[in-house]
């Protein structure tokens, strides 16, 4: 049965459509993330070519693969709309255009297709003037990416892959400004910003998506382990995830100011732990929507913490 458009809100434009298939808001948070993996290491801005070029990577990247996962679920998201009638209205950052235009016959399917290879195209292209390794990191996302929707009814285990997508910008980034990085360091990142994923973005989104998903009876986190084992997973990621923030100064090839310190506490304690108690006190979608949209200002966050610690 073939989904037709439920809802156009305000006549929203074209392009609006085109962005939010790629989750634009929420993508151009998920930027400071291979921005403060490559600023942590290098301790000082690259070149204006390179920043511009890494920038722009960057934005391919990361607007190819959330179209990934639209073009990837369509039919899961036809689904979703068909046993609930309507699309529901979420609150995160994913949703700031509209919900799934693909799914709802907004966007033809196969102009979604061709946006997000045109978006791949221009990341692959730009990764290899970076740094050929790049290249290979963004094709392994993708893939991932595509395993991780694939594997929606059958484990729930495909959080974890989720974390792997998530941590391979930062790590790309790394090599893209040294080809040779400490790999303690690498490991330090990789930990810090998986369990920040699993905690802050993953669970939580999928805690908000639960009545929805045991309709599908999709394999997710929340629906096998319940709310009582949710809180349990999204805090200790998260203690982890602040602790590996305060790791990192101490893997880094330079002293860093101890204003960090300060800062790294105050934005894991306000955008992660406090509004994971405030999740684990009520235990409701609209606390998980909280979470998980406080949780997507944290690497930027931390971005701002780490170039303000070079002058304070």
């Amino acid at each position: 049965m073939k989904i037709t458009s439920l809802q156009n809100p305000a006549g929203i434009s074209r392009l609006k459509l085109f962005l939010a298939l790629s989750r634009t808001p929420h993508g151009l948070l998920d930027m400071a993330t291979p921005s403060l993996g490559a600023l942590l290491w290098l301790g000082s801005f690259p070149s204006a070519e390179m920043m511009g070029l890494g920038l722009l990577t960057a934005f391919s990247g990361y607007t190819a693969v959330y179209a990934l996962n639209d073009v990837t679920d369509y039919r899961v998201d036809q689904e979703k709309i068909r046993s609930s009638r309507l699309p529901e209205t979420h609150q995160d950052l994913d949703s700031v255009f509209v919900r799934h235009p693909l799914a709802q016959g907004m966007l033809p399917y196969w102009d979604g297709v061709f946006w997000m290879v045109a978006w791949a195209v221009l990341a692959m292209v730009g990764a290899y003037l970076l740094n050929p390794f790049c290249t290979l990191i963004f094709l392994l996302a993708c893939l991932l990416e595509y395993f991780y929707c694939s594997l929606l009814k059958i484990s729930h285990l495909r959080g974890m892959i989720s974390g792997l997508v998530k941590t391979s910008g930062p790590i790309a980034a790394v090599f893209a400004v040294d080809p040779d990085p400490e790999p303690l360091f690498l490991i330090v990142l990789f930990l810090w910003l998986f369990f920040w994923e699993i905690g802050g973005q993953n669970v939580p989104n999928d805690w908000a998506d639960l009545g929805e998903d045991r309709k599908l009876k999709a394999k997710t986190i929340p629906v096998y382990f319940g709310l009582r084992g949710s809180i349990l997973v999204i805090l200790s990621s998260l203690l982890i995830a602040v602790a590996m923030s305060l790791v990192i100064p101490w893997v880094l090839p330079q002293e860093i100011g101890f204003s960090y310190w300060i800062g790294a506490l105050f934005a894991g304690a306000y955008l992660l732990l406090l509004p994971a108690y405030r999740l684990y006190k009520n235990k409701t979608s609209e606390d998980a929507f909280h979470l998980f949209n406080h949780a997507s200002y944290y690497p930027l966050a931390m971005l701002l913490v780490t170039v303000i610690s070079w002058v304070v």
